[in-house]
């Protein structure tokens, strides 16, 4: 039987990198917890299981240098090697050159026998710790920094090339159901076609019932592409121990809501807002283990990421026990009186937190002080239709907390039409609709305020946004949209009804079309665009701040928020 080489290394990239993973976490792990025997043994296996199936493949380079690591974790399980910092990074820096010499195979193997001299010196390095005589030269350190590093680390999910691991048992209900559904189909075509008595009841019946097997294999295929969070966030405690140890501060990563399942496309778009708040927790927040000490606390900081279910969202917290935010800093930095921020409440003080450019650090570092960061993650999760918040206690810690769907590819929309034309909000953004009443104030460019609960509420007519000619009807509704604490309305001509959308992208030609986040295709067979919410509450804000007296800080802000959103949609 002929071997599909190509499959076959694909087969083993996929494998070789949850291993190395698995030594990368476990080495962080034994550091901690030198003692622990069955973490050290797990290391051991994930190292000793990469060496054999390197040789399998005819990766021999590969296996000679996973077997030098074998070597040293062996002696380390016999307690010819003590357990210590030096000797976990010497090991961490042969791991990363396992991965840069997988990464050069390629999918034929090239590049195995002329492996980059660099990455010897780490292997060899880790060999000389393992010499009876207990000489222990200078472990070479990786080319990396400790930036690098992370960047490394959030780039190095083990995507396997787009593959997914799909439980059999899943498999085996998605079959079972495109079975039942296609007997139903049959059952509909035949009452369909037939002409006697009672027939377009029997084929509603039909068509009720193959309505709810494809809702069953859709949810089926939903619950397929989801990816428990617990090997993503584990990835972290790297990044965590090595930022730390290079800016002169201890830190542990904890874990809670391993089990917690996420879409594997909204996970592979977290990883980079998850990057930048651990950065800000180890720069602002962790402080170093002297001034820790001298207020009462552990010298390790405490970082702790936290997944959990909420409705139909995942809910991520990242908590840190460190200085959490000052008032005085930001104040200064958005050029804010302190009385006048003492008057703030917390929430409207940290939003000046996400602002573009924003940096409370006094000097730049591989870690902060370049005004990028927060801005970059609430940009990235409201593109996933989540939302970021942050709470704080000054000198007691922080926890910032991102609200994310369960799913990219569905959404429940509500749908309302304009001009003839239909128009999906998602559901979840939607709080109620109410009658636009003729004397409702409005402007020219389609903006307005209307009375929302006693209190003003600036809304935006898609008629006008869009540009739409058709003759408005004589009765109007608005949709009232909420994200976080913003809110705003959206006029549109008719109120539809809520259903389920498939989300299609927009093609290149369609990307600068301005609050338009995506399509669908509606049951009369015409594409509805699916509206951005956020952006088009960055345009309410912005046209309700011109005409409204604000502070400089406040209206610099909002104004920057459409470009913002701008960039987001050509990113």
């Amino acid at each position: 039987m002929e071997i599909d080489h190509a499959l076959l290394m694909q087969t083993f990239s996929a494998e070789a990198e949850e291993q190395l993973a698995a030594m990368e976490q476990g080495l962080c792990g034994i550091e901690q917890r030198p003692d622990d025997g069955e973490l050290l043994a797990s290391v051991f296996r994930a190292a000793h299981t990469f060496k054999g199936n390197a040789g399998t493949v005819g990766l021999h380079a590969l296996a000679a240098h996973a077997d030098a690591i074998e070597d040293a974790l062996d002696a380390m399980r016999t307690g010819r090697l003590a357990v210590d910092a030096r000797l976990v990074s010497a090991l961490l820096a042969a791991v990363d050159a396992l991965r840069a010499e997988l990464a050069a195979t390629g999918d034929e193997g090239a590049g195995d026998e002329g492996a980059s001299k660099a990455h010897d010196a780490a292997f060899a390095a880790v060999q000389r710790l393992v010499k009876p005589t207990g000489e222990r030269l200078p472990v070479a350190q990786p080319a990396e920094s400790a930036g690098g590093l992370a960047a490394r680390a959030s780039a190095s999910a083990p995507a396997h090339g787009n593959t997914l691991r799909i439980d059999a048992a899943k498999l085996d209900r998605m079959l079972s159901l495109s079975g039942e559904l296609s007997i139903a189909r049959g059952r509909l075509r035949t009452h369909l076609l037939g002409a006697g008595p009672g027939a377009l009841e029997q084929a509603l019946e039909s068509h009720v019932e193959a309505d709810r097997l494809y809702r069953e294999l859709q949810d089926e295929i939903m619950r397929a592409r989801l990816v428990p969070l617990g090997p993503i966030f584990r990835q972290y405690q790297r990044v965590v121990r090595d930022l730390a140890l290079e800016h002169g501060k201890r830190a542990e990563l904890m874990i809670e809501g391993e089990d917690v399942e996420i879409d594997t496309t909204v996970a592979e778009h977290v990883r980079g807002p998850i990057m930048h708040m651990l950065r800000n927790a180890l720069d602002h927040g962790i402080e170093s283990p002297e001034r820790r000490n001298a207020v009462g606390k552990d010298a390790v900081g405490r970082i702790t990421l936290v997944a959990r279910r909420d409705a139909s969202h995942i809910a991520i917290e990242l908590r840190d026990d460190g200085a959490g935010f000052s008032r005085s800093k930001i104040a200064a930095r958005a050029g804010l009186a302190l009385e006048d921020a003492h008057a703030l409440e917390d929430a409207e003080l940290l939003e000046r937190v996400f602002e573009p450019g924003f940096s409370t650090a006094e000097l730049r570092s591989a870690l902060s002080g370049r005004g990028v960061g927060m801005d970059v993650v609430r940009r990235n999760i409201e593109a996933l239709r989540g939302t970021v918040a942050i709470t704080s206690e000054e000198g007691v810690g922080s926890t910032v907390v991102l609200r994310l769907p369960l799913t990219l590819a569905i959404i429940d929309g509500f749908f309302v039409d304009v001009a003839g034309d239909t128009y999906v909000i998602p559901l979840e953004a939607v709080t109620e609709c109410q009658e636009l009443l003729p004397e409702t104030v409005r402007h020219a460019d389609g903006s307005g305020v209307v009375s929302f609960r006693g209190q003003p509420l600036p809304y935006l007519r898609l008629r006008e946004l869009f540009g739409l000619e058709h003759a408005a009807p004589g009765r109007e509704h608005i949709a009232v949209v909420k994200i976080g604490e913003r809110q705003a309305g959206i006029a549109v001509d008719a109120l539809l009804g809520q259903d389920q959308a498939v989300i299609k992208p927009l093609g290149p030609l369609f990307r600068d079309v301005p609050a338009v986040a995506g399509s669908t295709i509606g049951g009369d067979g015409r594409v509805a665009l699916i509206l951005d919410v956020a952006a088009l509450l960055d345009l309410a804000e912005a046209r309700a701040q011109q005409r409204s007296p604000l502070s400089p800080a406040r209206s610099s802000r909002d104004a920057t928020r459409p470009r913002e959103r701008a960039d987001r949609e050509h990113a």
